[in-house]
């Protein structure tokens, strides 16, 4: 009998994840963003994490420094599309790039730094972020002395996003909101200019600001540590703002679905607030609901507060049964929960064990591990496709106060945590079931994403023999299917950005060092 190459049982892979389509039903396209993925953070506006692109499967070797990139940073959250399929946003905590992809290319073309923001030098850029550390001083210093910043400076652009009028809406850690655009729509290497920006700190007071939306019907929502505003898109106006209770504080971004309905986690309370057109409203009349759910001890390292660390993420569309909105609680061992989105059940009744009555499910996670540390806990979204759900334990038992220097020494320098679970919602049975754990999985800092035109999910790890990859593994068996090794290079280091592919395969790395394009079919496979 003739023996099948590697190479072609690879091949028939990859053919056939680019023709298999899940069955799963997914979130209506939004008219008012650039496009209907990656124009906002976890790529919709159900915030789902799951991008429609066939990945090849394989392991390949990187040498990360020869891919192209565009420096920027020091965490570069996503690479946001545009209006054109040839061209992204490149969206840093520094500012936004504008980038040619266009024939398997990546360029920047125009570039402008957020308003009163330090412009930092490519070169310095590199001397800090490409740097191997092996301690936690040569990190600190790196930060303190070297880039001269702190850890605010991380959370600005963290939640972006770019809408119909090739117009990105950017935050920064001044409670300012800025509204970039083209100088020229044909011809972008004429600039970036800054349409209007707007200090939130009348509404919000010192609170950071942590979310940005737009809704189905073309209004822009920003949200703050403490509270939730609907602008017009324009940003002309006064906004419309609902402050959550004293005691509440929020960290994560918010999913809108087509009805107006948003939904926001503080650290005690899950809220569905609602646009109705005219006003934002908590009224129940409308919609809205608040449910609390279980919190913990604030973890040492990579998460923000004693909640969850996810931004709420959409389940189920269309003609599916179970309408649910998930999160990770923050419990010290945290669960997957998810609560229904609009009305519960008739004759539905609170779970025993559970919070609140709007819980449709609640299940602990275990990540595979057998002797858990006090905290399972991640600061990454749910990862969903149709149904399924996976989630990272990322807090590890060691860290530093600084999340910049945290995230540049855990891995490296400090014991990362391990574990990942993969789960399925029974919309007969209205519970979570366990599909597979993977104890020995490192997720670092970044958002974990999926393939659903390739049935696999994606984590960006670091492992003291090998060094930083990103790991593929089978969305139903939880088999590494897919690795890209990087190396000791600091540049495969994601740094709290989200994994992404471009629409013919290619990894489309947002490093710590810059959004980087990694041809894989160049690279050498091991």
């Amino acid at each position: 009998m003739k023996k099948t190459s590697v190479s072609t049982i690879t091949a028939l892979l990859f053919a056939a994840g680019t023709a298999h389509a899940l069955e799963a039903k997914q979130p209506p396209r939004n008219p008012f963003l650039a496009a209907e993925k990656y124009s906002i953070t976890h790529f919709d506006s159900s915030q789902s994490d799951a991008f429609p692109y066939a990945v090849k499967p394989g392991f390949f070797n990187v040498d990360i420094s020869k891919a192209p990139r565009v420096v920027a940073g020091p965490v570069n959250i996503m690479t946001l599309a545009s209006t054109s399929p040839n061209y992204m946003w490149g969206v840093s905590s520094e500012g936004v790039t504008y980038i040619d992809v266009s024939n398997g290319g990546f360029k920047e073309v125009a570039r402008a730094p957020a308003p009163g923001n330090k412009v930092i030098p490519a070169a310095l850029h590199d001397k800090v972020l490409g740097e191997r550390y092996t301690n936690i001083k040569q990190a600190e210093d790196a930060v303190f002395k070297t880039y001269g910043l702190d850890w605010t400076r991380v959370v600005n652009g963290v939640y972006s996003v770019v809408d119909k009028d090739n117009h990105v809406y950017y935050n920064d850690s001044d409670g300012n909101i800025s509204m970039f655009g083209l100088v020229d729509e044909k011809n972008p290497a004429a600039g970036i200019k800054v349409i209007k920006t707007i200090d939130m700190k009348p509404i919000v007071g010192k609170a950071h600001l942590v979310g940005t939306g737009v809704t189905y019907d073309g209004k822009f929502v920003v949200a703050s540590n403490v509270s939730i505003s609907v602008f017009d898109r324009s940003l002309e106006g006064q906004p419309q703002t609902i402050r959550f209770a004293p005691g509440e504080f929020v960290s994560n971004s918010f999913a809108i679905d087509q009805k107006g309905g948003i939904y926001i986690a503080s650290n005690r309370v899950m809220h569905k607030v609602v646009w109705t057109g005219t006003k934002l409203s908590e009224d129940e009349a409308d919609g809205a609901w608040k449910a609390e759910y279980e919190h913990g001890d604030q973890p040492p390292a990579v998460k923000f507060g004693d909640g969850t660390g996810s931004t709420p993420t959409l389940m189920g569309f269309g003609d599916d049964q179970d309408k649910l909105v998930v999160i990770t609680d923050g419990a010290n061992r945290m669960h997957l929960v998810a609560f229904w989105r609009d009305q519960m059940p008739a004759g539905w009744k609170q779970i025993p064990g559970t919070k609140s009555p709007r819980i449709a499910g609640q299940i602990g996670i275990t990540a595979g591990l057998k002797h858990p540390p006090k905290f399972v806990q991640s600061e990454q979204s749910v990862v969903v496709n149709g149904y399924g759900a996976f989630v990272v334990n990322n807090v590890a038992e060691k860290g530093h106060p600084d999340k910049l220097v945290d995230v540049l020494s855990l891995g490296p320098v400090n014991k990362p945590a391990s574990g990942a679970e993969r789960l399925e919602w029974d919309p007969k049975k209205h519970a979570w079931r366990s599909v597979w754990t993977r104890d020995d999985v490192v997720s670092i800092s970044m958002v974990p994403s999926t393939s659903s035109a390739s049935n696999m999910v994606f984590v960006n790890g670091y492992y003291p023999k090998t060094g930083w990859e990103i790991t593929g593994m089978d969305w139903n068996t939880g088999k590494t299917v897919h690795r890209v090794s990087f190396g000791q290079s600091n540049l495969g280091n994601g740094a709290y950005a989200i994994i992404q592919y471009m629409s013919n395969g290619d990894l489309l790395m947002n490093s710590i060092g810059g959004p980087t394009r990694v041809v894989l079919k160049d690279a050498a496979a091991k």
